[in-house]
């Protein structure tokens, strides 16, 4: 959420950055309806000093003698019922006020950092650098992961249609160990890069998706429950958050790394017609996710480290990968800075997106009230949020599959994952 202060003070300069997403968000009826606001409350504040005042003679008046039924005192009583009158009709007023304010304020973007590279959609995207072209693939007759893995047994789509519906997969025998152990193997890497598990819960309420930003805008990207006000999570981004929803945390709690591992739901709403066959854009997906909360002054260099723990396991997989910096036309809406890491799929000859690793500013903070406090300073203020994957375990598993097999068809396991499949080098059918 954007500061209502920074809108009211600097609206031409929100309206600019703004601009650069390559949408028109228009502010004005905010600044509007915040003046509106704050007239309000002065005449509140007005009518309530005169209320006290009212209250002050009378009781003045009473005790110098004058009779309780002295015109003058009715005339003050008459005037202080009006006047409370007046007030009552100003609460009602200022709820809808500030609630409209809130519903126009939610509906806005994070801004571009000023570092951000500005542009209108992923062509515009900067290319950072890349890692591991000595372990591009050599065989030259690489087939597609989801073909592979149909031929290997790992993966079966036309069950799992009939279990759910398309774009669900069934892991079988070895695919369901691989996926196992790369989910055990990035969480064993991130924790002992100082991050704190954690085991959340997967089914969300409306209030978490709010304040990390997924409503009220995606919700139709969202799984809901019908009979209750919860979802399934997009992310395991939103329960990490969350945790720490409407709290003042000290200063010397900051920073706090956790990592989680959740399978996560998305409908892919505005997404039909791409990747319709595989494992890149599914319904359900595992993922091993990075959260950080930090203080202001850090969360920059702390994006750059949660980058390098994402990149870490691409590395120690030998998966060739490259680093993009998103421009503020392709910027997720709750981010204010963004990494895209890309692995190789050699099938395609492409770069596909495998983890985004975002600085969030106070943005996700001040929607969800998650606050710090110094010692020995007055007040509090809001702690920065970081997240990233690390890594998408589906798309993990298609460069794998991809990257990894061989002229004979069978599947090299990288050795960083041999001793979670009983020491296995290769996998066939």
């Amino acid at each position: 959420m954007l500061d209502i202060k920074q809108i009211r003070e600097n609206p031409q300069l929100i309206r600019e950055r703004l601009k650069n997403r390559g949408e028109n968000y228009d502010i004005q009826p905010i600044v509007d309806l915040n003046q509106r606001q704050r007239d309000l409350e002065t005449t509140r504040s007005q009518l309530q000093a005169r209320s006290n005042e009212i209250g002050k003679l009378v009781g003045q008046k009473i005790q110098s003698g004058i009779s309780p039924q002295d015109a003058e005192i009715k005339d003050l009583r008459e005037e202080g019922n009006s006047v409370k009158a007046k007030l009552s009709e100003f609460e009602p007023q200022e709820k809808e006020i500030k609630a409209l304010i809130e519903q126009r304020v939610l509906a806005l973007p994070n801004l571009p950092s000023e570092s951000t590279p500005i542009g209108k959609s992923e062509e515009d995207n900067v290319e950072i650098r890349r890692w591991g072209d000595e372990y591009l693939p050599q065989n030259s007759n690489i087939i597609p992961h989801w073909e592979i893995g149909e031929k290997l047994g790992f993966l079966n789509f036309e069950r799992a249609v009939k279990v759910a519906q398309s774009r669900f997969v069934a892991l079988i025998g070895a695919g369901a160990a691989l996926e196992r152990a790369l989910i055990q193997f990035m969480l064993n890497r991130q924790v002992e890069a100082g991050y704190v598990e954690v085991v959340p819960p997967f089914l969300i309420n409306t209030e978490s998706l709010t304040a990390t930003g997924q409503l009220p805008k995606f919700a139709e990207d969202s799984f809901k429950c019908a009979e209750d006000d919860l979802w399934l999570t997009p992310t395991a981004e939103v329960p990490l958050t969350n945790l720490y929803r409407g709290e003042i945390l000290s200063s010397e709690e900051l920073p706090i790394y956790h990592c989680a591992y959740t399978p996560c739901f998305r409908r892919e709403a505005g997404s039909y017609g791409r990747d319709m066959r595989g494992l890149i854009r599914l319904h359900q997906f595992n993922k091993v996710e990075l959260v950080k909360l930090v203080s202001p002054e850090t969360s920059f260099d702390e994006l750059e480290k949660l980058l390098g723990d994402a990149e870490a396991i691409l590395q120690a997989l030998q998966l060739p990968y490259r680093i993009v910096e998103l421009c503020t036309g392709d910027l997720g809406f709750s981010a204010t800075k963004t990494y895209d890491i890309e692995v190789w799929l050699p099938s395609s000859g492409k770069y596909r997106e495998i983890s985004s690793c975002s600085n969030c500013g106070d943005f996700q903070a001040r929607r969800g009230k998650i606050r710090f406090k110094e010692t020995g300073k007055k007040g509090t203020q809001f702690v920065h949020t970081l997240n990233g994957s690390g890594l998408a375990v589906g798309r993990t598993m298609a460069a794998i599959l991809e990257n990894y097999q061989q002229p004979d068809g069978t599947l090299h396991v990288p050795q960083v994952l041999q001793p979670y499949l009983g020491g296995k080098e290769i996998l066939e059918a």
